[in-house]
């Protein structure tokens, strides 16, 4: 990547994470169709209650959403390391921080996105308001990508190893259990007509100390990996 800026390598990450996701079409589906199921399948084990299905929704939706994310994490770095590409982008004279952001990025595009676009939808067979609609995919929009970088931490760190899924299942869920509280709180408090601006700044305070902190945190964890 020499001769090219840093904006431009990041476009460039970008748009090519997201072609390859196009050729695997199958792997980006995995994960939302994972989460319609899960979060399909509580209104009809529970029953037609609706003020209990109201009180469950935000946190239904909210750990299908975290469940969901996991799946597509082992995949984030997997292909790069086995096709020399990781190697390429450690030796780029760009930041590998800012490398890795982009691929963070492009992965929340493909599995991230759709979530918050898909949840008010699902949110409906709930019975919640309209306002707790819009509130829980406010929240999923800006914790979804805090479970991404928090992920693409856990990803690095187990890259390479054997049964890294599981271990990153055991780093990454502790530290996803805040955006968890504040994410589901922010809906509960909505719909229960209380403030729900503090856990959405919470959410949003989580989103700015990830962007900075998390893609060197896997940028230090990938080159260890490359050792």
């Amino acid at each position: 990547m020499n001769g090219v800026t840093t904006l431009q390598a990041f476009v460039a990450v970008v748009r090519r994470d997201l072609m390859l996701a196009l050729r695997r079409r199958a792997d980006v589906l995995n994960t939302l169709v994972f989460f319609i199921i899960v979060v399909s399948l509580f209104p009809l084990g529970v029953g037609p209650e609706m003020d209990m299905l109201r009180k469950m929704a935000p946190g239904i939706v909210w750990v299908a959403a975290l469940l969901a994310s996991m799946l597509a994490l082992s995949r984030l770095f997997a292909a790069d390391y086995e096709d020399g590409t990781l190697e390429t982008l450690v030796l780029a004279p760009q930041p590998l921080g800012l490398l890795v952001g982009a691929k963070v990025f492009a992965h929340w595009l493909i599995s991230g996105l759709p979530l918050v676009i898909i949840a008010p939808v699902l949110g409906i067979q709930f019975d919640l308001p309209a306002e707790s609609l819009a509130i829980l995919a406010l929240s999923l929009l800006l914790g979804t990508p805090v479970l991404g970088l928090i992920g693409a931490v856990g990803a690095a760190l187990t890259l390479g190893v054997r049964g890294g899924g599981v271990l990153i299942s055991l780093l990454v869920l502790p530290l996803y259990v805040p955006v968890l509280i504040f994410g589901a709180g922010a809906v509960e408090a909505s719909a229960a007509g209380l403030g729900w601006t503090a856990h959405i700044a919470l959410l949003g305070a989580f989103l700015a100390m990830s962007l900075f902190f998390a893609p060197w945190a896997a940028a230090v964890g990938l080159r260890i990996a490359l050792e």
